[in-house]
């Protein structure tokens, strides 16, 4: 069974500044700390995410908790990406059977809005709802890095009160 998370973001930062955070693995690897960590080979470092990289296995990562105890092995794969605007990510894992990351960066005066969707089918039966509150709570985290990092345009727009 799917399940699917969404968790969106205004920042004050414009599209192409959030891009090249968001579109390598030290900026992952950053929203995910100091909880989560990915690995990558040494020649994804510093590398952005291209259209070259649509249609095939990018690499195998290991996910570790604290960056120290590795939990899953997943293979990146990329189905779209599109400079400034987003990607979208199917991959596989041990523990996924499906995981569908769609991140969208769309132009909004004064910055710009971030959206992750992520669908995912855990292997295992029953543990739906639990990885679902996982999940959400892991992204819930990244947005609020990406908001400590770009700064938050829904709250510096908000009227004193």
């Amino acid at each position: 069974m799917n399940h699917t998370v969404v968790v969106s973001s205004r920042l004050g930062a414009a599209p192409a500044e959030v891009w090249a955070h968001a579109s390598t693995m030290e900026g992952v690897n950053r929203e995910l700390a100091p909880w989560l960590r990915m690995s990558f080979p040494r020649e994804a470092s510093g590398r952005r995410l291209s259209s070259e990289d649509v249609g095939r296995v990018l690499f195998t990562s290991t996910l570790s908790i604290l960056g120290v105890v590795p939990y899953d092995r997943h293979a990146l794969q990329l189905v779209r990406v599109v400079p400034e605007q987003g990607f979208t990510e199917e991959s596989t894992s041990w523990t996924m059977r499906k995981w569908r990351h769609e991140r969208a960066i769309s132009f909004e005066e004064g910055g710009c809005v971030i959206t992750d969707r992520v669908t995912f089918e855990p292997r295992f039966l029953g543990v739906g709802p639990l990885v679902k509150r996982i999940v959400d709570r892991v992204f819930q985290h990244r947005h609020a890095v990406l908001r400590r990092l770009f700064g938050d345009a829904a709250r510096e727009n908000r009227e004193p009160g």
